[in-house]
């Protein structure tokens, strides 16, 4: 996502407006909504942030809270993330509860446990495999609460190995895959599962996500409106409803396609300016690769639209001059070539697929913004002094209630939150280069929140980095 708004707007932006402007809900029993920030759940209460500070109510009078969730890559990310790829509620196996207490206990699993559970299961034997496939069931939840989803995935991938029609197994698997935006390899669970169980809902609602995201809307079509009749599903009615949007208005659209990007243009497009696009896109892409140390798995979709058809499509506020939501969609209405203002976009949103992917899409916003930001080539010296004014006007903005959605910020309240996260990056790098970005991005990938991916991969906390902020900004305004 790329603002529109200018950075000389800075100083007129009161830090309340900021914090007042987030779109998360949360919906109590009696009909009453809560809009708030920064979100969290315990086993009994909400938290939540709030223009008059942190509150907290009791989770028994919550019917449920609704996130305005934005991010940057399509059907893997999830993450709290979108698409809303949600572990389908399949038991492995009867008993469990008694597996997963021996497969998982002191707050680590238990290795030896599960290899003599793979080694009673090389026997054939139907109860034997039931228990390993539990077990190693247990152990991929657990590294998935964890985030580590890497283990988690080769977890299922073991218990397949004995037991490989287990649906809990395959579409876990493929829940997984897909949250990592390797939307060709969810298929492949997906479709043995289909072969066990034809008419699963849960098969074609996941199916569904997986072409998606390898950007074949016709199948992706398909496969929702097959769920939707085999089991009324709102994520279901929700993606579907997203997906003939996109059939309709690319229905006749051109197409180009190169190793890494899978480009569709609206006739009123020159084929030079698509040419072009791909072009730069690729150059971008090898660049984008080393300063990542990363290589997205999938082929990257890339949308050109008129700036009325990006409005009708996105529905993003009227500050968001391009998006990226697992596809990158840009007006430009007019151009015939890659002028220097639409490759700095090109540049920025390409930037958010690799972060995207990278971090299993669990990047909060201002990592996306503040990466992509610098990836593009823009640097915080122009606005230090504005952005010290606001930090004296008070406390300053602080970097942790940057995670969520920005889609419900005003103009101002986006500007400010860009140029907040692109000085936190600059400072980053400005510590220890862009390898210290990469790793931080690695962490984020796997560590369980952002607070504790800093600590792992700058050893830092959230109070920290903002004070290093701070610093940073204090030294680009003497120069």
């Amino acid at each position: 996502m790329r603002r529109a708004a200018p950075i000389a707007a800075l100083l007129a932006v009161g830090l309340t407006g900021w914090y007042s402007a987030r779109a998360d809900t949360i919906i109590l029993k009696n009909g009453h909504r809560i809009t708030a920030s920064n979100i969290t759940e315990t086993a009994d209460r909400v938290t939540y942030e709030t223009p008059a500070g942190t509150m907290s109510i009791p989770k028994s009078i919550v019917a449920r809270i609704e996130h305005d969730n934005f991010t940057y890559t399509s059907a893997a990310a999830g993450g709290a993330k979108e698409p809303p790829v949600s572990a389908p509620v399949v038991q492995p196996g009867g008993g469990y509860a008694e597996i997963a207490a021996l497969a998982v206990h002191d707050n680590s699993i238990d290795y030896t446990y599960l290899a003599h559970l793979d080694t009673e299961a090389g026997s054939g034997n139907a109860v034997a495999i039931e228990k390993c496939a539990a077990g190693h069931y247990a152990a991929a939840q657990f590294l998935t609460g964890k985030g580590d989803t890497d283990s988690a995935i080769e977890q299922y991938r073991q218990g397949l190995v004995y037991a490989p029609d287990n649906q809990a197994l395959l579409l876990n698997l493929a829940v997984l895959y897909l949250r990592s935006s390797q939307f060709t390899a969810a298929l492949d669970p997906l479709e043995h599962a289909r072969s066990v169980a034809p008419d699963s809902a849960n098969v074609a609602k996941l199916m569904g996500w997986a072409y998606y995201g390898a950007n074949k809307l016709d199948e992706a079509v398909e496969e929702w409106k097959r769920a939707e009749r085999l089991r009324a599903d709102p994520e279901v009615e929700n993606a579907l409803a997203k997906a003939e949007r996109d059939k309709q208005e690319e229905e006749n659209y051109r197409q180009g396609e190169t190793a890494h990007f899978s480009l569709k243009y609206s006739g009123g497009a020159a084929p030079e300016l698509a040419r072009d696009v791909l072009r730069t896109l690729e150059g971008d892409f090898n660049d984008i690769q080393s300063l990542l140390d990363f290589t997205p798995p999938e082929s990257i979709g890339v949308i050109l639209y008129t700036n009325q058809e990006f409005a009708d499509i996105t529905r993003a506020p009227s500050w968001v001059g391009a998006l990226n939501d697992g596809r990158i969609r840009i007006p430009v209405q007019g151009l015939t070539e890659v002028t220097p203002e639409l490759a700095s976009v090109l540049r920025h949103e390409l930037t958010h697929s690799f972060v995207g992917q990278k971090t299993h899409g669990r990047a909060p916003t201002w990592v996306q913004e503040g990466v992509a930001q610098y990836i593009e080539g823009r640097r915080s010296a122009g606005n230090a002094s504005a952005l010290l004014a606001i930090a004296g006007q008070g406390s300053p903005p602080r970097l942790e209630m940057l995670e969520g959605s920005w889609m419900g910020l005003s103009s101002d309240s986006a500007s400010l939150a860009y140029a907040w996260s692109l000085a936190a990056v600059e400072s980053i790098v400005g510590q220890g280069g862009m390898s210290d970005v990469s790793r931080l991005l690695d962490s984020i990938a796997s560590e369980p929140s952002t607070e504790a991916a800093l600590q792992d991969a700058l050893h830092e906390s959230y109070s920290d980095l903002d004070q290093q902020t701070l610093v940073f900004l204090q030294h680009e305004d003497v120069q």
